[in-house]
């Protein structure tokens, strides 16, 4: 049994994703060019943004977001301690100061009353924020109106890093089309996914895409004239032919996720055990990036313990929280100083999720947990 089986979604698409990567190979045109601006127009179009700017990665997004910004050496940038390492790593990168925020144990995004109880710390210490970055985690936006609302009244910068979330609504809006700047991923495993690493930045504004555009490419505008320090942050050609085929069926697939998701649902409230499913805000929808379930009273490890002895994968998203990384030990947090991303850590189990997992698969997987809790 695979986590996200890659396999059968290429099985699927086979034809089509073999004549476009052997199209490119022909051109033999590997770096931007005509896929990248086609998947850029199509997926601006999609989120509803003003234009998009193809990158090398999620993570490089982030960063290219935050130079685009001008963030720079001693700003202070709010974020969930709860999240791939990614989010508070490029405000570190730039010498900027990640400040961490708790989460809303429930949808494991950030809580909006603790998020304005941090921004007021900090402006009662004299020490005034420059942005926010927001993540929406799991496949599902966080309460995007109130942040919004939170950066224009303290003048904060507001990015979605919807690098889990490309797909998901809003209240009928799409994420990365919600906030000024978005960024998402295109990790083989993410729910748009190529063949290797690749990213997305999406802006409202054309200064901001026209300079993230020149910051990706070494900080150039016209070919060996650059004006600022960038970076070497591409989307390769390939990837784009890639994407552009399976963007064909995105919509089909986020369906299927959905439906896989009721059915873990159920069978999972049907054992009657102490098991948290995802709780999917009613105005809002999740592209369930990960199926991401609580197992409370210390008995997590145990379940997954159970589960790769049947040949289950399961992985924990995540693990230790930002706050308790060695990496940021300079920053002074100590544990206890987030207490739900810190239960949740102990708490979360990700299951096999994709669009080609099988009812029976499923019925597999939560006998394997109720086995393990009985």
């Amino acid at each position: 049994m695979e986590f996200i089986d890659l396999k059968r979604q290429y099985a699927a698409y086979k034809n089509e994703i073999n004549v476009s990567i052997q199209e490119i190979l022909d051109k033999s045109r590997f770096i931007l060019g005509e896929p990248v601006s086609a998947l850029e127009e199509k997926l601006s179009r999609y989120v509803g943004q003003k234009g998009a700017v193809g990158v090398a990665s999620g993570t490089d997004g982030l960063l290219l977001s935050l130079m685009a910004l001008d963030v720079r050496a001693g700003d202070i940038v709010i974020t969930t301690p709860f999240t791939f390492i990614a989010t508070a790593e490029v405000i570190s990168f730039l010498g900027a100061r990640p400040v961490f925020s708790d989460i809303d144990p429930e949808t494991f995004n950030l809580d909006v009353e603790k998020l304005v109880q941090t921004i007021e710390e900090l402006k009662s210490k004299n020490k005034k924020p420059k942005g926010i970055i927001a993540v929406s985690l799991y496949g599902q936006c966080p309460d995007m109106d109130e942040l919004v609302g939170l950066s224009e009244e303290n003048e904060l910068f507001l990015i979605e890093d919807a690098c889990q979330s490309f797909g998901a609504k809003y209240k009928g809006h799409l994420s990365c089309g919600l906030t000024p700047i978005s960024v998402t991923s295109f990790f083989p495993a993410k729910p748009l996914g190529c063949y290797g690493d690749g990213g997305m930045v999406f802006a409202k504004n054309d200064a901001i895409l026209e300079r993230i555009e020149s910051l990706r490419n070494h900080g150039q505008k016209k070919r060996y004239l650059h004006e600022e320090i960038g970076l070497n942050s591409r989307l390769d050609a390939l990837q784009a032919a890639i994407l552009l085929v399976k963007f064909k069926y995105f919509e089909e697939e986020i369906e299927n996720r959905n439906k896989a998701a009721c059915i873990y649902n159920e069978l999972i409230k049907g054992t009657g055990l102490p098991i948290s499913v995802p709780v999917v805000r009613p105005d809002r929808t999740s592209v369930f990036a990960q199926y991401t379930i609580r197992i409370p009273g210390g008995k997590r490890d145990r379940v997954r313990d159970v589960l790769a002895q049947k040949g289950i994968p399961t992985a924990i998203h995540y693990p230790i929280p930002l706050h308790l990384q060695p990496c940021f030990a300079g920053l002074g947090y100590k544990e206890g100083a987030f207490p739900e991303a810190e239960r949740a850590s102990k708490e979360v189990l990700s299951l096999p999720m994709h669009p080609f997992i099988t009812k029976e698969e499923q019925e597999q997987i939560v006998e394997a947990i109720k086995e393990a809790l009985t």
